[in-house]
């Protein structure tokens, strides 16, 4: 069955940098589309980032462009998301997930505190 297991979260000053990490399976990974969405407490699900299949070009949410960066190993089924320049804002619950959308994962907690 479809699976995401988030890791890489952690708490974080503001100004630092963080690497999630998303693997994937039961199904053909290279095939899709991949997302990265955040919900921070009291608030909606929010997408941040998504990358295509090879070649496809990366985006973004305002919020989050020119600090964060999607990546993606198709021989290791996993999405990547480099964090940088970290805000309190940025605090949250992480997920990723597929285009199409399969079953949410535990996601990865990020805390951005002083």
């Amino acid at each position: 069955q479809v699976q995401f297991v988030e890791s890489g979260g952690g708490l974080v000053q503001p100004g630092g940098s963080l690497r999630l990490s998303c693997a994937a399976s039961g199904f053909i990974f290279r095939f899709y589309d991949m997302y990265w969405y955040r919900q921070a407490p009291g608030k909606e699900r929010e997408l941040v980032a998504g990358i295509g299949t090879p070649g496809g070009r990366p985006n973004y949410a305002d919020s989050v462009k020119g600090r964060f960066t999607i990546s993606r190993d198709n021989d290791k089924n996993t999405v990547y998301l480099q964090m940088n320049s970290l805000k309190p804002e940025d605090t949250a619950v992480y997920y990723c997930n597929r285009e199409g959308l399969g079953p949410w994962g535990q996601g990865t907690q990020v805390t951005v505190s002083s």
